[in-house]
């Protein structure tokens, strides 16, 4: 079933407004690392001297050029492990959408859902950065402790990470938060299964970027199938 609900949303990623939402998020993360690097470049510009004199060498004008050049070659490195947590937070913004354009497609006749007040979407989506920030590293130092584990570190903090964001996205629409909160509580494990199938693309390239749309879309339908069967055993 885990399967079915990935496959489902996987069939919709053309939907124009998933493209929306995926292409914001991707645009939004570009521009906001294009300014930090002019940022940086700003500063490199105001505070490196144009040239300086060593010993046995002299005067070498070069200097704001090489730190100049340096700076791109960070911004680039960084971007790689920067890109795909930005994105998710720029994305998170927009989850709504595409819980909409699910519900629109596979639920028809549906009353409409709740809107998710724009002060509980900013602090969740920097709250979620920011543990997704700090599990991460701490998965990875313990992983330099104990190599083997590391992939299994790896999908396994993701996957619960994963499924806890996205699960409660969806389900805060039709259960609002504490609502929300008891459904994850009584179904820990399809949750946190789903999100390790989610954590699988974060390791490759620019297909990781799908996962903020993917994941919603993933668990909006995770959110139906969980409210149905609750809704035929009472």
């Amino acid at each position: 079933m885990i399967l079915t609900d990935f496959v489902r949303a996987l069939a919709q990623m053309v939907d124009p407004r998933f493209r929306r939402v995926l292409w914001l998020g991707i645009g939004l993360s570009a521009g906001l690392l294009v300014a930090l690097y002019a940022g940086l470049l700003a500063l490199v510009g105001a505070f490196a001297p144009e040239h300086v004199t060593l010993p046995l060498i002299g005067e070498v004008a070069w200097v704001d050029d090489a730190l100049g050049w340096g700076s791109l070659v960070l911004m680039l490195g960084l971007s790689v492990v920067l890109m795909l947590p930005v994105a998710s937070m720029m994305s998170g913004f927009f989850l709504e959408e595409v819980a909409d354009a699910v519900e629109a497609k596979h639920y028809p006749g549906l009353l409409p859902a709740r809107a998710i007040p724009i002060a509980d979407q900013v602090r969740d989506t920097f709250a979620f950065l920011a543990v997704l920030v700090l599990v991460n590293f701490a998965a990875f130092a313990a992983s330099l402790a104990f190599p083997p584990a590391a992939p299994f570190l790896f999908y396994g903090v993701n996957g619960w990470l994963l499924g806890r964001e996205y699960f409660q996205v969806a389900a805060m629409r039709r259960e609002g938060r504490a609502g929300a909160r008891v459904m994850r509580k009584r179904h820990p494990l399809r949750i946190w299964g789903t999100g390790c199938l989610m954590a699988l693309p974060l390791t490759v390239p620019v297909v990781n970027l799908l996962v903020p749309v993917l994941g919603a879309a993933t668990f909006t339908h995770l959110y139906h199938r969980l409210a149905r069967r609750r809704a035929a055993t009472r």
